[in-house]
């Protein structure tokens, strides 16, 4: 059996699936239930100073998007941090962490940007126990507005400064939370470094207003009539996480610092894609909040399969392997050839392969009287999007040509000459052209 055993910053979990910071680590009563469901480790869902306490709203705290058949896609969260009291939280943290000593126990904190709050409250945590601490730079609405979450996370100098702070005030691995909500994940990035950040942790939400209520003309969730932006989570995150994870990990002034991935992560695979970009764990909410605490048992089964079909031992034999195959733009093969093949016993006739290429692409796919599809090559360039809005698995491929290949089907020859991105040697300072080969 594959050993799904994470080490993340010294701090040991049975597996790498962690609950992020959220309504679903706010309390005891909920990480006790966690654990016994499986969870590897959970970050407490965020804390600030002992002072005036934190008030939520009373009403709706969501917004939502919804698939087709209703399947959650994606959830905007208007919830402030904890409001609970700071010293009922620390019970509960050393309760659990006496428990269960063999999970992690990170607790996310967030207070002004003030060294004295910050010297405050580290020795009150780690009296806890608790394995490490997350630096909250990520929160995009409410906290923000008071100088502190992504209002810190987006001023680069601010997080080296604070997470300086930090390391020199405590002996727990400290973990930066980064917003999303900045033009270069990279720069943030590179600031948790230079204040000795042992890792950094994200993504976290995205600024978003998920819909309006077109009778009283408020975005959802309204409140009293009113709305207001939040943070959105879920599947539909993944995309734009995965990226900024890959940026950090390949970056060469940051790819050595751990990173904890999060952001839409639902199943097994999206855990280890996060894992194959960089991430040395995964931090997990929407999924949790939308099927309940025993979606990690999936997730767990899930990835120990995966790892015994492929022969990888530990999850750490998956951290990084796809880094060196992200590359920019400009350093991508044009000279790869592929075309659209389509499988005419699994063609149901629906025509949208062919109405998506005549009306939007490139007219490569000609229809028969009898609504037989077939790919013309020489007008095909790959493009994919027939692949994409096939309701069929599998039904239409690409296939690889390699330059000068006759094709069995066509008869045609593929030539291959796209042209690569060069310097241009009539501009040796360095202009990127497109040009063709030399012969």
């Amino acid at each position: 059996m594959a050993d799904l055993t994470s080490t993340f910053v010294g701090i040991k979990s049975p597996n790498p699936f962690w609950l992020a910071s959220a309504p679903p680590t706010d309390k005891e009563y909920n990480v006790r239930r966690a654990f016994e469901a499986g969870w590897g480790g959970v970050v407490w869902k965020t804390l600030g100073e002992d002072g005036p306490p934190v008030v939520n709203v009373n009403g709706p705290r969501y917004g939502a998007i919804f698939g087709p058949d209703r399947r959650l896609i994606g959830l905007n969260n208007i919830e402030l941090i904890t409001d609970r009291p700071l010293q009922q939280n620390l019970r509960e943290i050393k309760a659990v962490k006496r428990d269960y000593p063999d999970r992690a126990v990170v607790v996310s904190l967030m207070v002004p940007c003030e060294e004295h709050a910050w010297k405050a409250i580290l020795p009150v945590v780690e009296e806890t126990g608790a394995d490490g601490i997350e630096l909250n730079f990520g929160c995009p609405h409410g906290m923000a507005e008071r100088g502190m979450g992504s209002a810190v996370g987006q001023v680069p100098e601010y997080i080296e400064m604070v997470t300086r702070w930090c390391k020199q005030n405590t002996r727990m691995p400290v973990i930066v939370k980064l917003t999303p909500n900045i033009t270069d994940i990279r720069k943030p990035a590179e600031a948790a470094r230079r204040g000795g950040a042992d890792a950094v942790s994200l993504i976290n939400t995205i600024n978003s207003i998920t819909s309006v209520d077109l009778d009283n003309f408020a975005p959802e969730p309204t409140i009293d009539g009113w709305g207001a932006h939040g943070g959105y989570c879920g599947p539909a995150v993944k995309p734009i996480a995965l990226n900024m994870v890959a940026e950090i990990a390949r970056n060469p002034e940051t790819a050595d610092l751990p990173i904890s991935g999060i952001g839409g992560v639902t199943t097994w695979r999206d855990a280890a894609e996060f894992m194959a970009l960089g991430a040395g764990n995964v931090q997990v909410c929407t999924a949790a909040m939308t099927y309940g605490f025993k979606v990690v048992q999936e997730m767990i089964s899930g990835l120990s399969e995966y790892m015994d079909e492929k022969g990888i031992a530990s999850t750490a034999e998956i951290v990084g392997r796809a880094v060196p195959n992200v590359k920019d733009w400009q350093d991508l093969n044009l000279n790869y050839i592929t075309k659209a093949k389509i499988d005419q016993d699994l063609c149901i006739k629906c025509g949208r392969c062919f109405a998506a290429c005549e009306d939007t692409s490139h007219q490569a796919i000609t229809m028969s009287d009898d609504r037989v599809f077939e790919v013309q090559n020489n007008e095909c360039v790959a493009c994919n999007l027939c692949v994409n809005v096939c309701p069929v698995e599998g039904c239409i491929s690409m296939e690889a040509l390699a330059p000068g290949e006759i094709d069995e089907r066509t008869g045609e020859t593929v030539s291959g000459e796209y042209g690569n991105w060069t310097t241009h040697p009539n501009n040796p300072g360095g202009t990127m052209c497109n040009v063709m080969p030399e012969e």
